[in-house]
């Protein structure tokens, strides 16, 4: 019986992988079952696979064969209903589930313990929400969506008018739209909009403690890695990448296909097929550079000082040295 495991991890009984040429170095000395390789490696004395993407064959292998235990099926004694539910075929729904007023459940979701999901809200055939999730009232999720731990779908934006040195709270009255295919980690938040949909499109996936404010779409197939902040009404287009602890303005449109390094600090639009760092956010040859400077920054100041007072000096000398100017009389 074979394991699957990183090359850090590998047992003479693993299938492990070489991603790319720059981590086969840290093959030559394990003992493994076998490699699932993107080229022959002949100095490798390894039984090899060959395949075009290792990681993604990688991926289907575990998909095949390490199945997880089947998950109960059926419908608890300890669920909480409104009126008008309709749930589909096959559910496994939890103890202490709390579904409102008029919830529609797909075929097969699977529902676990603390879940609460609002009324006139839709949750699409196949989907999970883990422990403790919240979907509030009036939100669409669809199929295969996979919601994790702690997670809160359509909480109220953070929308207020400020009048006569109060803020004035502006009712959230939109929803949160989520398509096929989508997953988000632990603790996310994606905020009801103020009017229409919050919408995070087909196939994206997102990881643990990002915000998704009020109006934001993410465009289909795009990552957002933890700790993201998108601020409200921004747009996200599709395929788009955005690292770890970014912040996003609002009201900025970000195109398609765009990779935003992590911690950047994006303040403006960025056009597609860009890669952009750094805060604020510029494109990836200057923000390397302005970075390159930002490391220097005490040597240069010395370096400026030092000027300063080299200037001062000879402005000094200046003036000890030159002439006296001005009109003398002549002797008689």
């Amino acid at each position: 019986m074979f394991e699957l495991a990183g090359l850090a991890e590998a047992t003479p009984k693993s299938l492990s992988f070489i991603a790319n040429d720059k981590a086969m170095k840290a093959a030559a000395h394990v003992s493994v079952a076998a490699l699932l390789v993107h080229r022959h490696i002949p100095e490798l004395a390894i039984p090899q696979i060959v395949v075009a993407h290792p990681l993604m064959a990688f991926a289907q292998v575990a998909q095949r064969f390490c199945i997880r235990p089947a998950i109960p099926r059926g419908i608890d004694k300890d669920l909480v209903q409104g009126s008008d539910v309709r749930i589909g075929g096959d559910p496994s729904i939890w103890p202490f589930v709390t579904l409102g007023d008029r919830v529609t459940i797909g075929a097969r979701v699977t529902l676990y313990p603390g879940v609460f999901v609002g009324s006139d809200s839709t949750i699409g055939d196949d989907s999970i929400l883990y422990p403790n999730v919240v979907v509030r009232e009036g939100c669409t999720l669809g199929a295969r969506v996979i919601v994790h731990s702690g997670t809160v779908i359509g909480a109220d934006g953070f929308g207020y008018v400020q009048h006569q040195g109060r803020h004035h709270k502006i009712p959230q009255i939109g929803g949160v739209i989520i398509e096929d295919d989508v997953e988000l980690g632990a603790n996310v938040t994606v905020d009801r909009a103020t009017l229409g949909a919050t919408r995070i499109k087909q196939g994206t996936k997102v990881d643990n403690l990002v915000q998704i404010a009020h109006n934001v779409t993410v465009g289909e197939h795009s990552i957002i890695v933890a700790q993201v902040g998108i601020a409200g009404s921004t747009t996200i287009g599709h395929h788009v990448m955005i690292g770890g602890q970014a912040g996003l303005s609002d009201h900025i449109t970000i195109g398609d296909q765009v990779m935003i390094a992590a911690k950047a600090g994006v303040n403006r639009s960025v056009e597609s097929n860009q890669i952009v760092g750094g805060t604020p956010a510029l494109p990836r040859d200057r923000a390397l550079k302005v970075q390159g400077v930002f490391h220097h920054l005490p040597e240069l100041h010395n370096m400026v000082r030092s000027l300063e007072q080299r200037v001062e000096g000879l402005e000094k000398q200046s003036k000890r040295t030159s002439p006296r100017t001005g009109h003398t009389r002549s002797k008689k």
